[in-house]
């Protein structure tokens, strides 16, 4: 077993220790959630056709790692009704600065709900170029983050 240790920046405190969901590519967050919050997918699949990483896979209670979110004004809304729902990530890790919608949702998830999702950006890109979906990925308040495979 191997494992590397990142550093980033905490927008959203809390440790956790979950399954990597990796893409490489931006996310975004209403067609992604889409099909979840409208049709009661409890397991939050992924329903953004345009992400061949996540499309059709399981987004709920994993580390979801990703460079940025795209899309929509609605992203930081659709996070925080996720968490209202049970169906958000266990967490959320950015190689980049997280934008501010995708902030605003994981703040109020974690403000609002009993959901919170501890969410570190500026991993690097390092960072998502190690990280494979499926490893073990435990997050630490200071915004540490360990990935084991």
């Amino acid at each position: 077993m191997s494992e590397r240790i990142f550093k980033g920046r905490v927008v959203v405190k809390g440790s956790v220790s979950a399954e990597a969901l990796v893409s490489k590519g931006g996310f975004n967050t209403l067609a992604s959630y889409q099909h979840s919050l409208m049709f009661g997918d409890k397991k939050g699949k992924c329903s953004d056709q345009n992400n061949k990483d996540l499309y059709k896979k399981e987004m709920a209670g994993k580390a979801l790692c990703l460079p940025q979110t795209i899309g929509s004004t609605t992203g930081g809304l659709v996070l925080y009704c996720a968490s209202c729902m049970g169906r958000q990530p266990a967490c959320l890790l950015f190689s980049k600065e997280i934008d501010s919608l995708a902030a605003a949702g994981a703040i109020l998830s974690a403000v609002w709900t009993d959901n919170p999702m501890p969410t570190i950006d500026s991993l690097g890109e390092e960072f998502l170029s190690y990280v494979q979906s499926g490893d073990r990925i435990s997050v630490m308040e200071d915004g540490t983050v360990k990935v084991e495979r």
